[in-house]
């Protein structure tokens, strides 16, 4: 048992509220990528028995707070959010309410993917429509270049030792000019930054609950809805993309943000935030594994490099990305761990 458990728990059996009952012991509720983790608890009372998530934020590598206002700010828009219930930031503990242990990874199928993802769209332009971003970090230029160096400095050069010769470190800095542009011409919005299948969560009323809005930004309009529906995790048929993404843009419409005769811009917006978005991701997946020693998102890269491949291929900006990507693709199919 490690020494930060012992606080953990320590710091739960001094909760008034955990006074008059029965506490389970924490059980590991879901990895994470960073340095937090989440345990859930069972508290059994007179009244019934309830559960509890607990978030484990090491001060020293993050910073709760930013969780806690934006949990707020959502929950206030009628977001299914965790309500904070209590906090301690000198250790770096949130007591949380639960939304249960059914992701959308797990429950999406052929059957389910329609009402979920309906649901799922609603929410977010509900959050795009009515919060306001403009107190939120911006998602600027210098971002959104640092993103896409993961894809070259982690993926290419640390996991595949793929250099760049000089031509090809010339294109891909226009190409990252070519995207950071698209995403700054678009509008800025309350931007959630991992609205995917393993951050929303399947709950019996107001569905989605959603989770891991703490790095929130005020950025482009296409980025959350790319990253639900260009998903790391799940791959949908390009029909059943295209036809949510038309659901998305209508809403869009009638809210007057956008209009009808903006349909095919807004496409290739769409399509470029979502190459912008894989290369991030794909870098992110292989620093996990180089830094932090979790290998457990490397099965996930290939899906992000077919999306850069298949969706660059109709642009002819992207051409030298492709071309670059494709032969970083087979090398990491060649790699032996």
């Amino acid at each position: 048992m490690d020494l930060r458990f012992e606080q953990l728990q320590a710091w739960l059996h001094g909760l008034n509220r955990f006074r008059e009952g029965e506490l389970s012991l924490p059980v590991p509720a879901s990895s994470d990528a960073s340095f937090r983790r989440y345990f859930r608890c069972q508290f059994r009372h007179a009244g019934g028995e309830q559960s509890w998530i607990i978030m484990d934020a090491p001060p020293a590598h993050e910073d709760c707070r930013p969780f806690i206002a934006i949990s707020a700010e959502l929950a206030a828009l009628g977001l299914n959010v965790p309500i904070v219930a209590e906090q301690d930031l000198t250790q770096g503990f949130l007591l949380l309410s639960d939304l249960g242990t059914t992701t959308y990874l797990s429950a999406l199928n052929e059957s389910t993917a329609e009402h979920l993802y309906s649901d799922a769209i609603r929410a977010l332009v509900r959050l795009q429509t009515k919060a306001t971003s403009d107190h939120l970090p911006i998602y600027d230029t210098a971002m959104l270049s640092r993103e896409m160096d993961l894809f070259t400095d982690w993926l290419g050069e640390r996991h595949c030792e793929l250099s760049m010769n000089a031509s090809e470190r010339q294109a891909w800095s226009r190409v990252q000019s070519e995207l950071i542009h698209s995403a700054l011409s678009q509008p800025q919005v309350y931007v959630h930054r991992d609205y995917h299948s393993r951050n929303l969560m399947v709950t019996g009323a107001n569905n989605p609950g959603i989770l891991d809005f703490q790095d929130a930004v005020d950025g482009p309009l296409t980025y959350d809805a790319v990253s639900l529906l260009r998903d790391c995790y799940i791959v949908w048929p390009e029909d059943q993309v295209r036809e949510w993404q038309r659901q998305y843009f209508l809403m869009l419409c009638q809210t007057g943000h956008l209009t009808q005769s903006e349909w095919s811009g807004f496409l290739q917006s769409m399509d470029w935030m979502g190459i912008q978005r894989h290369l991030k991701a794909s870098g992110i997946f292989a620093r996990l594994y180089h830094r932090d020693g979790k290998d457990g998102y490397l099965n996930d890269i290939p899906a992000t490099l077919n999306y850069i491949i298949q969706v660059g291929r109709q642009y002819h900006q992207m051409k030298d990305l492709v071309g670059w990507t494709e032969k970083l693709a087979t090398r990491y199919s060649e790699i032996k761990l």
